[in-house]
């Protein structure tokens, strides 16, 4: 899709003209003498810093006491990076109120569900339902956008630090018991629709008035699926109303500044695309050796320990990218403190990081931190510089870095490809799993992983998107369905869409109760055939289907397929669905449809999305291997090596590199004017 397509659930800004990728750095100048701040910036300049960040977490600096506001330190920092031609981005201190805050009004405390109030001592222990805290934040926000409304270094904003970080979406007290029964109000009209819609005549859970419904506080055992997916869109909704008391205070101060927020990666209970649609453009914070440990799509294997999963990171590039572009507004620098071991980054790899965001169509890439810090919880993070302030190991990967990318002037991705990404059913199959190994990001990465070993381009959109610009469309799982959906993909499908769907879809209503058809729901149609069976099984059964005369393997969910229309394209070959369908295909109108009723492995995927793309006349490479991947924007191709091996590229004879040579090292990169899909590697075995 090209940047012009706005239609995919984001605010439709104009996309920006092409650019020249910058980095930047964030850094916190109170945590230093001001004696040491000049020379910061002349290593910055040195570094080739183009933006700073700062000011998250100043908020017990900028107002020690109440009332009285100490801007003079922050000036003189906004000052000498503007001076030195370096730009400022500022955020709002949100995520940290200080003590004397808490202390005076404690009312503004998340809460547990089993009460247990989240007290003072770390960050994000504030509740976004807060009456008070909402009065405390438009207090402050328009203090510090009032007084730089008129500084001409300060080019932007974001708003807080990582809405949700430390599981601080859902909070259970009084005012959000409050705020989701209103929530509910508004939503359903009356008590009667909601009963309904959730069916609550199970385990009496019957409510005669919207006085009657909570949050789902500590209880016996499970609450019910629709509450708790109700909820948990509250939650969201909670953050996204909050985010936009921000923005609209920070633009009506100087409406020339950008305002973005930072995101995390694979992060579950925060719907993205609704938070973006008050902001210019998406950032997110990278930390590829931690991702690989605490939420990876796989093994955490050596290579990736060093240099991390580059589908993993990707996928989040691509989920954050608007028509504007995004930022990566914390690029890990070297060790980190969070994930359950520290490895050190292969040579390189922060270097790796920042082109890899750029293939992906970041417009600026900001390390975290500028210096490791010698007080407080992330002692143990690393910066561009160690704490005695000499440049680190991330220095120098962030200079070279930065001296490349300013000889590239890029416009955005066009990526022909779109996968499908619902936060709706990332909830409801967090709720019910029915597997313990059912991942919904799993699932979504498998197919992820498989278009990226193609060299292919992907938007992650929502499932109501424009899909009119797409040449093949990816939809892991459409687990809660509707005809409105239905009818949205068979008119992509008549005018010559070509659709993958994997399993779980069309089970469930949006209300999160099941289908009163089988599955796929009202999907069947564009299938051409239904669901009969489904089971979950654990690894010690056989999982293995033939697709169109090749043997693959699945796991963790099948089911057994029924062809109305459809042709039978593969079938179980073990266990008790040994026979059935597993795979169809259909043509609807001058499209057509693959349903995959299972999920899939490596081999499987693979098979599913090069039939895919070759259907769709989508250029593509051949599989690459899973630490090397080729990324195309604007005519621009680079080869990233996430691997501790060189590999070697074959390409067309006249190809211009822009950086590096055929031989990329490991954990390097090499990018080349050239399509990815004319690209190859040479087999040194």
């Amino acid at each position: 899709m090209t940047d012009d397509d706005t239609d995919d659930g984001r605010i439709a800004h104009e996309p920006h003209d092409p650019t020249t990728p910058r980095i930047g750095v964030c850094y916190f100048p109170e945590h230093w003498p001001r004696d040491r701040w000049e020379r910061d910036v002349e290593l910055m300049v040195e570094a080739g810093i183009e933006v700073v960040r700062m000011a998250e977490f100043s908020w017990g600096r900028i107002e020690p006491t109440r009332g009285e506001f100490d801007f003079e330190w922050l000036d003189e920092a906004v000052a000498l990076l503007g001076e030195a031609g370096i730009d400022v981005v500022l955020c709002t201190p949100t995520a940290t109120p200080p003590k004397w805050l808490v202390d005076e009004r404690p009312e503004i405390l998340q809460e547990e569900p089993d009460g247990t109030t989240r007290a003072f001592g770390s960050r994000r222990h504030y509740c976004f339902n807060s009456d008070a805290y909402r009065e405390e934040t438009e207090r402050v926000v328009t203090r510090m956008a009032d007084h730089y409304a008129d500084n001409p270094h300060v080019v932007g904003w974001q708003t807080d630090n990582e809405y949700g970080c430390h599981q601080t979406i859902r909070c259970y007290c009084d005012d959000c018991g409050a705020a989701f029964r209103d929530w509910c109000r508004e939503r359903y009209g009356d008590v009667e629709t909601l009963n309904e819609t959730w069916g609550t005549t199970f385990w009496s859970q019957q409510h005669a008035d919207f006085s009657e419904v909570d949050p789902p506080r500590h209880t016996a055992t499970e609450h019910h699926p629709s509450r708790l997916l109700d909820f948990g869109r509250f939650a969201s909704d909670s953050a996204v109303d909050y985010n936009r008391l921000q923005t609209g205070i920070l633009r009506e101060a100087n409406a020339d500044w950008f305002v973005t927020h930072n995101f995390m990666g694979n992060f579950p209970t925060l719907d993205a695309y609704d938070v973006t649609e008050s902001l210019e453009f998406a950032t997110w914070d990278s930390y590829p050796t931690g991702f690989a440990q605490d939420r990876r799509l796989g093994e955490s294997t050596p290579e990736r320990l060093r240099a991390g999963d580059p589908d993993q990171v990707s996928l989040n590039h691509d989920l954050y990218r608007t028509p504007a572009g995004f930022w990566v507004m914390e690029q890990q620098p070297g060790d980190i403190n969070w994930p359950p071991y520290a490895p050190q980054p292969g040579e390189g790899a922060m270097r790796l990081w920042a082109h890899q965001a750029v293939a992906h169509g970041a417009n600026t890439v900001s390390y975290f931190r500028w210096r490791r810090c010698r007080q407080g919880q992330e002692q143990y993070h690393a910066g561009l510089l160690r704490h005695d302030g000499t440049p680190d190991r991330g220095f120098e990967d962030a200079r070279e870095a930065a001296a490349e990318l300013a000889e590239l002037d890029l416009a955005g991705v066009d990526a022909p490809v779109a996968l499908l990404f619902s936060y709706d059913d990332l909830w409801a199959l967090s709720e019910q799993p029915h597997s313990p190994e059912f991942d919904y990001w799993q699932l979504v990465g498998r197919f992820y992983r498989a278009l990226r070993g193609r060299g292919v381009q992907v938007d992650v959109v929502q499932p109501e998107a424009d899909l009119s610009g797409y040449a093949a469309v990816v939809a892991p799982t459409l687990h809660l369905a509707d005809g409105a959906l239905a009818d949205h993909l068979e008119s992509y499908l008549h005018e010559g869409g070509q659709l993958l769907f994997g399993p779980r879809s069309g089970y469930k209503l949006p209300g999160n109760r099941l289908q009163p058809d089988l599955a796929p729901g009202p999907f069947t149609s564009l299938v051409g055939g239904h669901v009969d069976q489904h089971e979950s099984p654990p690894e010690t059964l056989a999982t293995e289907l033939s697709y169109r005369g090749d043997e693959y393997e699945f796991d963790t969910w099948g089911e057994w397929l029924v062809a109305d229309d459809a042709t039978v394209v593969g079938r179980h070959e073990s266990g008790t669905a040994e026979g059935n369908p597993a795979l169809l295909h259909h043509d609807v109108g001058d499209g057509a449809v693959t349903y995959c009723g299972v999920q899939p492995g490596t081999a499987l995927a693979d098979a599913l999305v090069s039939d895919l793309l070759g259907r769709a006349g989508v250029g593509h490479t051949e599989r690459l291997p899973e630490t090397v991947r080729l990324a195309e924007r604007d005519g621009v191709t680079w080869v990233l090596n996430f691997g501790s091996e060189s590999v070697t590229v074959d390409g067309p004879a006249d190809a211009e590199w822009i950086v590096g040579a055929e031989t990329v090292s490991p954990f390097g990169v090499g990018v080349v004017e050239a399509p990815a899909s004319s690209l190859g590697l040479v087999d040194t075995e």
